[in-house]
């Protein structure tokens, strides 16, 4: 893979320095590959942690500043095969939590068992994971990173237009590739740069509706961190509320509602959320503990959204692939974003390892199955939840309760139920929730099913204490 027919090494083009695109970069370099990393704002300004959250913007990442998480199977991945990255994390004052560890003391969970290691994680505001992850790219052989460098276009070899060679910068500069990577994000223009050469657009699809996420940060004096919930997310009649860990005494809380729920537009109000946040007892001090170090901040276009680039079994394009979100969305209510995107970044290394670069009809073919069997399933399942979700709250609005025949709907509400009143389903749930691995897997230990379906089949949709509709909009000062 490392040659073609001389000692020349191959060349990859990663569009986007963000955490998808930084991992990507730094697994093909440690294949030999000579990786050219283009992001078009600027470098973080240094100073550390609070340098990075107080300086650095990035306009082209709409959610930089958003509550993210890096589940405990993106740790994994870095621990295993890049620890310079994990180095530059801690030193930067990532934390490290485990995601079981406010249901440890629970009485039905019985404490710490062998094995829950594999729950650990380090925690960090999106800024900060990202500096660290940059840090230790622009140190491994074989990457180069340009900042401030836009790419406006693709270029195709003379003859045979379905293959990209390289890109076109904004400042007019050509840069030739063997393949180009795209981990520009859920809003990546690719897709229309292949239309704009004549090339067919990829399948895609995208949910009308998404969330609305309304968050707040907050930092204690002495570094000191609230006492973490029995599990960090939490859904309530027409709310859904996360409680995310940061650096340096740092943590976020988030409010998700419906897109299309008007009267939950008043949480952007300081006061407003505040109050709203208060109704809610497992997570409640996760807006007192601290002070707040940020307003209310909005995110919305969280609509679910996938591209697929193989058409009628062939592909859109040769020499281009997509990953991360540029690829497909989930939830951000779930945090998986960045995981699913550094664990896409590995299997693009797995099929550039098996395949190699001298045909890339193959490689395009091979990393559309490997994603289609291993990621796809997962994205799917997000956007479905998200589409019976939507619809649950609409029934809140307007008073009904909501029903369907949909058994892995079902099944997932009564997962949700059980899963703090037994051990063992607690743990497969966050081997699933932690992206460790998938929900055949997690569900395969004899009797676990059955287990599930006695705990929570039939039981009242959200297990946790929450206000209703009306004392929810009362406390945020809606009709």
């Amino acid at each position: 893979m490392r040659t073609r027919n001389s000692d020349q090494a191959r060349t990859v083009v990663v569009l986007g320095g963000g955490p998808t695109g930084l991992t990507a970069a730094m697994l093909l370099a440690a294949e030999g590959v000579r990786v050219t990393v283009l992001d078009r704002d600027v470098a973080e300004p240094g100073g550390g942690a609070e340098g990075v959250w107080d300086r650095w913007r990035r306009p082209g990442v709409n959610q930089f500043r958003h509550p993210h998480i890096m589940l405990p199977g993106a740790y994994r991945l870095l621990v295993g095969e890049l620890p310079r990255a994990v180095v530059e994390l801690k030193a930067l004052g990532a934390v490290s939590h485990n995601m079981l560890g406010g249901a440890f003391d629970l009485p039905a969970i019985g404490g710490r068992r062998a094995g829950d290691e594999r729950f650990e994680t380090l925690s960090a505001r999106r800024p900060v994971i990202e500096a660290g992850l940059g840090i230790a790219a622009a140190e491994t052989d074989g990457i180069t990173v340009r900042r401030g460098t836009s790419v406006v276009g693709l270029l195709t070899e003379a003859g045979q237009g379905t293959r990209v060679i390289g890109v076109r910068t904004g400042d007019g500069a050509v840069i030739d590739a063997d393949l180009v990577v795209d981990a520009l994000g859920r809003n990546s223009p690719v897709a229309a740069m292949l239309t704009d050469l004549g090339l067919p657009a990829p399948v895609q699809q995208r949910d009308e509706v998404g969330f609305l996420a309304y968050s707040r940060y907050f930092r204690s004096p002495d570094g000191s961190m609230p006492a973490q919930a029995p599990w960090p997310l939490e859904h309530h009649n027409s709310l859904g509320i996360t409680s995310v860990p940061g650096d340096a005494g740092t943590w976020s809380l988030a409010l998700f509602v419906s897109g299309r729920d008007r009267a939950m537009r008043g949480l952007s109000d300081p006061a407003a959320w505040q109050r709203a946040a208060a109704l809610y007892p497992d997570m409640a001090h996760w807006a007192t503990f601290g002070e707040p170090i940020t307003g209310v901040l909005a995110m919305a276009g969280m609509e679910s959204r996938y591209r697929r680039f193989v058409v009628d079994g062939r592909p859109v394009a040769t020499g281009l692939l997509s990953i991360g979100d540029a690829w497909a969305t989930t939830n951000p209510t779930f945090g998986m974003g960045i995981t699913m995107g550094m664990t896409h970044a590995a299997l693009l290394r797995d099929v550039v390892r098996e395949v190699g670069f001298e045909d890339l009809e193959k490689l395009a073919l091979r990393f559309d199955e490997v994603t289609e069997a291993t990621l796809a399933p997962v994205q799917q399942a997000s956007a479905a939840w998200d589409r019976h979700r939507i619809a649950q709250i609409d029934g809140e609005i307007n008073g009904v309760p909501y029903e369907t025949d949909d058994q892995d709907w079902n099944f997932r509400q009564a997962i949700e139920v059980a899963k703090l009143l037994d051990p063992g389903v607690l743990r497969a749930f966050g081997e699933v929730g932690s992206m460790l691995s998938s929900p055949e897997q997690a569900l395969a230990t004899p009797g676990l099913v059955d287990r599930i379906v006695e705990l929570g089949a039939g039981a009242a949709p959200y297990p946790s204490t929450g206000p209703s509709r009306t004392a929810l909009l009362a406390a945020i000062g809606a009709e």
